[in-house]
């Protein structure tokens, strides 16, 4: 491990393929629709990943500028790559780029970035200032992927723990003096304690939205008469709400898990129908199930 915090032989060409590989590896866990809602394809979303290899590039440069051009250098290749890889397989297509400019402008973030945090290799007291502002920022995305996993498990749960071990890790493994070391352990600690209580405290978030509308072309009419649920009870509740401004009645759905199952809508003469529901973070699609399989 710490060969690889410091002891590389990072040159231009190493960095160039490293850079090619990160991108095209984001950009196919970006495209790819299993890995929807995993941490799989976090990396193409959050920044916790990078963050890891900045420091890794940093780390292992020669000075402040070898540092700044090398990060600079290997996002200005990854990043557009990641979208590059999308665009036979998204339907946005090559407007899929619209989504780039702030990663642009990360980029040209990691000039400064890139020479400042070289100087953590000097192993003075500032150097752990250096590094401070990371480890919370990785925090930070622990508390969200904690959150989540909490919420929908066990998704995002290796993202969790990812950030967990990287904020332990960049402390022991940057440094060599003991004293910085240790503080930085400790700060790495009590962050990853205030995530976590916090995660815990504040609950289980929800996807709450409505699946099925009175007249809808596909749910039909229906009313308060009507009995809805969700064949596995897991993924939350379903309830009919009328709703004023479309003088109708709806399915609400108040979902905790994705994943596949059914909803019954089930008539006062004992008429069910059913339906395929897939269930996303924050997406959702539904489809009547006929006799003949359609």
């Amino acid at each position: 491990m710490k060969k690889l915090f410091g002891q590389l032989n990072l040159t231009w060409t190493k960095l160039i393929i490293f850079a090619v590989i990160a991108g095209v590896w984001t950009g196919a866990m970006a495209a790819l629709p299993f890995t929807k809602d995993t941490s799989f394809a976090d990396i193409s979303i959050s920044f916790e990943w990078w963050v890891l290899f900045g420091i890794l590039i940093i780390v292992n440069s020669q000075s402040p500028v070898d540092s700044a051009l090398k990060c600079f250098v290997f996002f200005l290749i990854s990043q557009p790559l990641v979208y590059l890889v999308q665009v036979p397989f998204n339907p946005l297509g090559w407007g899929i780029f619209v989504y780039y400019p702030p990663w642009f402008v990360w980029t040209l973030c990691t000039l400064p970035m890139g020479f400042i945090g070289w100087y953590m290799k000097k192993e003075k007291w500032w150097s752990l200032l250096i590094l401070v502002p990371m480890l919370f920022f990785v925090g930070y995305h622990y508390l969200g992927f904690l959150q989540e996993a909490v919420s929908f498990f066990p998704n995002h749960l290796l993202s969790a723990v990812f950030c967990a071990a990287t904020v332990i890790i960049y402390p022991l493994f940057i440094f060599s003096s003991r004293k910085l070391k240790t503080a930085g352990l400790i700060i790495s600690l009590v962050i990853l304690a205030a995530a976590t209580v916090l995660a815990l405290a504040s609950g289980r978030i929800s996807y709450d939205t409505t699946v099925l509308a009175q007249g809808g072309e596909m749910s039909g009419e229906f009313d308060d008469s009507y009995h809805v649920a969700l064949d596995d009870p897991a993924f939350g509740t379903v309830e009919m709400v009328y709703d004023k401004g479309s003088e109708g009645w709806m399915v609400n759905a108040h979902f905790t898990k994705t994943g596949q199952t059914k909803l019954y809508l089930t008539a006062p003469d004992g008429t069910v129908r059913t339906f395929a529901l897939t269930v996303g973070r924050d997406t959702y699609s539904i489809e009547e199930i006929t006799e003949s399989g359609g």
